[in-house]
């Protein structure tokens, strides 16, 4: 019953008491403690601080208080702080830390009456593109449970796509929300770097994490979004800027519209699946009135070797900080305070973290920092200036989210590089901190196909549009993985 409507359904269903917000949610946490066990979506269900949530929100519409969000399932990926709630970041080293305070989204999409039912499981500290690399292990694609749901936002995607919830919470440094949006045919937007506060979420890379936001569907997302943005004193990136209403440009006409596709994007690396998916997205397009012309980004072959050298420099100085020393995991019996450190890191840091920190440790250091890293920075700006000039002559950029549909579960684990390669695609979006959104466009061997639409700095509404009006004309965000109906 639950599992088909939109928050905007729900919103007037509740209005007309047509069911109670205690109904709702524990029909979603039943679904959870039903399913999940398959697919280990969640590191923690709050079902309790939820229950009491929906009471209140029941007592709230009886007095006439509702707002869009009020009584509005979602889930928080594990790298955002929750008060009172552990706080993991799917890493032993923080496997006992519980937040003190809530991070900035939480706090504003719980003000506006939306209930958390838990905490996603995610890759440790947002380092993988699997979610193989959790400590409380990995998540399952529920369109097929031998493949992996893609990372590192992989158990928000896998938790809307079963419908566990209406939407999630990610976070999005090289495509994290994007590509598992695309692995799991569901809605993955990461807005401009800046719009959304970074206060409260554990740090990967600092300079490209972005907090966004998965959904069903291109609305739902666009409304969770809008409640979640905002300038943010406590967070020193945050932009402050006026707030957009996403909603009231959803159905804008897509007449005159230019989107532009790079020619590096479409080419031998994407499966034919995938080349056919795009093929027919376009056409759909096409008939809504949009323009196509081809265009170039002539660094995106480079893009991956900077990401590469950044994130993982800007990685190993955000994890120094967990030592042992004043929250966390700490080994036990040290002998002193060489081997407290050494141990605990060894001990607490899974594979693939040890794997980035030790790299970027390597690209900071003495005698390659200029060689590495400041190289980096300068052609980081070369891509960015490839957005620019190509939006100079197109709105939007459409491409493909992954080279391929989800792939097997321990199939590119030992081989770093290969899995790496899955966010090709995504990767240039956060060097130049621009806002992108992956949305369902098909199927290959019955698991979902991505597309991705990139727009200009704080050109939210216009992807948000173009999904949405796809989306109105195609059925691929409706469909549940079987075994969820």
């Amino acid at each position: 019953m639950y599992t088909t409507v939109t928050i905007k359904q729900i919103n007037e269903d509740l209005k007309k008491r047509k069911y109670s917000c205690m109904e709702l949610i524990s029909f979603f946490l039943k679904r959870i403690k039903k399913f999940d066990k398959n697919l280990n979506s969640f590191i923690t269900v709050t079902e309790e601080n939820a229950l009491a949530q929906a009471q209140i929100s029941d007592t709230n519409i009886a007095r006439g208080e509702i707002n869009l969000l009020t009584g509005i399932p979602i889930a928080h990926k594990d790298i955002f702080c929750t008060k009172g709630i552990k706080t993991s970041c799917g890493s032993k080293m923080l496997d006992n830390f519980i937040s003190p305070y809530d991070a900035t989204i939480v706090a504003k999409l719980a003000e506006q009456g939306a209930i958390m039912l838990g905490k996603t499981n995610m890759d440790e500290f947002g380092m993988g593109s699997s979610n193989e690399n959790s400590y409380y292990g990995f998540v399952k694609n529920p369109w097929d449970l031998q493949r992996v749901p893609g990372g590192s936002s992989g158990g928000s995607a896998a938790a809307c796509a079963a419908r566990f919830v209406l939407g999630a919470t990610g976070s999005d440094t090289g495509g994290s929300i994007r590509q598992p949006a695309a692995f799991c045919g569901v809605t993955g937007i990461k807005p401009t770097y800046g719009l959304a506060s970074r206060f409260g979420m554990i740090a990967f890379a600092s300079s490209l994490d972005q907090a966004g936001i998965i959904a069903t569907n291109a609305e739902d997302a666009a409304i969770l979004l809008q409640e979640m943005i905002g300038f943010d004193k406590k967070d020193s990136t945050s932009i402050n800027r006026p707030k957009t209403n996403f909603l009231s440009s959803l159905n804008d006409s897509l007449k005159n519209l230019t989107i532009g596709l790079p020619k590096e994007y479409f080419t031998k690396n994407i499966t034919v699946e995938v080349a056919f998916a795009l093929d027919a997205a376009i056409s759909v397009l096409e008939k809504l009135g949009a323009k196509v012309k081809e265009i170039s980004l002539p660094h995106t072959n480079i893009a991956m070797s900077v990401y590469y050298i950044i994130a993982p420099a800007e990685a190993s100085s955000n994890l120094a900080r967990f030592d042992g020393m004043r929250f966390g995991y700490q080994c036990k019996n040290p002998v002193d305070i060489q081997d407290l450190y050494l141990r605990t890191r060894s001990e607490g840091f899974g594979d693939e973290v040890k794997r980035r920190i030790v790299m970027g440790t390597y690209v900071l250091s003495h005698g390659y920092l200029d060689a590495y890293y400041l190289k980096a920075q300068k052609v980081r700006q070369l891509i960015t200036d490839d957005f620019k000039k190509a939006f100079n002559k197109v709105d939007i950029i459409l491409s493909p989210t992954t080279p391929s549909s989800a792939f097997k579960i321990g199939m590119k684990s030992k081989d770093p590089i290969n899995m790496y390669l899955s966010d090709i695609y995504t990767v240039a979006v956060n060097l130049a901190g621009l806002p992108g959104i992956s949305i369902p466009i098909g199927f290959d061997e019955e698991v979902p196909i991505g597309m991705q639409l990139i727009g200009n700095y704080f050109a939210e509404n216009k992807i948000l549009n173009i999904a949405h009006k796809y989306q109105m004309e195609t059925n691929w965000h409706k469909k549940i993985p079987e075994n969820f109906e």
